[in-house]
């Protein structure tokens, strides 16, 4: 009777141990999930309306819960410094590392920009050495490394309708393309390091993210604004309901779940480690490929998935 609550005890101190790298697999799981509502919701309504609709839902979700949480709907005794760098970190990273990244799509198609988007991680270890002195050991470089290049394999061998392959891809496409997917990476990337800034002092994660999506919402829309694009969104929107439903299911759980669940991780974890774990998406979508749009798994993408689990629990020594 006595030696079970220490075992209890001992099992949570353990799962805190690692708090942030699970954070880290839970936001792969959670985008994921939300990215498949967002690819059906997309192809209805079209990937721009998606993305200044999903900040949009996402930002309401945030200020609900946060009012709910906290007590108050805006985080009042922040301070300049974490509402400065959060909102610089939701401009680069949600705004325009999100929209470079869609552009990307639309130029080369989801393999090669996710191939290129996949960098993420080693630029984000990068900045974070270079910015906060962080290191990594041989087995993590040797875990980075490997999970990598699983992702590699799995992105690059994913199967794809035609439909959803580049049409007509020049070379002066194909380098316009490269350059937004990896402009889209060092955008995400960036937009996690400047977020590091702004956790400092263990600053509430929710409320980071908050802010994060007050930024990325108002930049976007002045944008819609400025492109006199308001009024036909929302009668785009009102004619497809049915699409409607799924964004607003995807904006929950990718937006505020995952975007929460990344910032967990990059406040409990060295960054490279956080954001490696955080783009382990793209094995998570073989099932749902499979599942959902019957896209074939093949053995290079098996693989792929066994090199990236086995890079990954190499990050938990």
């Amino acid at each position: 009777m006595i030696i079970a609550p220490f075992s209890m005890l001992e099992e949570f101190m353990i799962f805190a141990q690692y708090i942030g790298e699970l954070a880290g697999i839970g936001t792969s799981i959670a985008f994921a999930f939300g990215s498949t509502l967002f690819t059906l919701s997309g192809r209805i309504l079209g990937s721009p309306l998606v993305n200044r609709t999903r900040l949009v839902i996402a930002l309401v979700g945030v200020l609900i819960v946060h009012l709910l949480w906290f007590g108050e709907a805006l985080p009042q005794d922040a301070g300049y410094q974490p509402w400065f760098w959060l909102s610089v970190s939701g401009f680069v990273g949600l705004a325009i590392g999100d929209g470079l990244l869609f552009q990307a799509f639309v130029l080369l198609g989801p393999r090669l920009s996710m191939l290129i988007f996949s960098t993420n991680p080693i630029i984000a270890a990068i900045l974070g050495w270079v910015f906060f002195g962080e290191t990594l050991d041989l087995f993590d470089f040797l875990g980075v490394s490997i999970t990598l290049a699983g992702i590699a394999l799995v992105v690059t061998e994913r199967s794809e309708k035609p439909k959803n392959d580049a049409p007509n891809l020049t070379t002066r496409t194909y380098v316009l393309g490269l350059l937004f997917a990896l402009g889209g990476a060092a955008g995400q990337a960036g937009g996690q390091v400047l977020a590091k800034a702004g956790l400092a002092n263990d600053f509430p994660t929710f409320s980071a993210l908050l802010i994060r999506l007050i930024a990325a919402t108002i930049a976007i829309w002045v944008l819609t604004i400025a492109q006199r694009q308001v009024r036909n969104s929302f009668v785009k929107l009102r004619a497809n309901p049915r699409a409607v439903g799924m964004l607003i299911v995807a904006a929950l759980v990718g937006p505020i779940v995952g975007v929460w669940l990344s910032l967990v991780a990059i406040q409990n974890a060295p960054i490279g480690i956080a954001t490696t774990l955080s783009s382990l998406t793209p094995i998570f979508l073989i099932p749902v490929s499979y599942f959902v749009f019957g896209d074939k798994v093949t053995p290079q993408a098996m693989f792929g998935t066994i090199v990236a689990v086995a890079g990954t629990t190499l990050l938990f020594f």
